[in-house]
């Protein structure tokens, strides 16, 4: 088993066994851990959760293309659509297995946390 684990929280961002990579939940957090977008749009919270799913799907040596779950919790079910929108853009043709699951309150007042389990390369 490979982790991420670089100090920081008491979690790894991700983890490699049996040639999958599982990435842990992704909040909006902008670079250096900033929770200023806890009041954004949720458009704006939806990509830059995906750009963070990506930073560590690259750490990982993956990539979004090497998605084939995820599993998406919403503090409010009526963010589907734009879910729909941002999530549709960042994956193009790639089209992972995916839960929505609705939470209710995040941490830091986020409305999107996206977690994924990816192929290894």
């Amino acid at each position: 088993m490979t982790s991420g684990k670089t100090g920081g929280p008491h979690y790894s961002p991700f983890t490699i066994a049996g040639g999958l990579v599982f990435v842990s939940g992704q909040l909006p957090l902008l670079p250096g851990r900033d929770i200023s977008l806890a009041g954004a749009p949720f458009a704006a919270q939806a990509e830059q959760t995906l750009e963070n799913l990506k930073a560590v799907l690259a750490l990982a040596g993956a990539d979004l293309a090497a998605v084939v779950k995820t599993t998406v919790f919403l503090s409010d079910i009526a963010d589907w659509g734009e879910l729909d929108a941002v999530y549709g853009r960042f994956f193009g043709d790639n089209r992972p297995a995916r839960s929505v699951v609705p939470t209710g309150p995040l941490h830091f007042g986020f409305r999107i946390e996206i977690e994924a389990i990816a192929r290894a390369t």
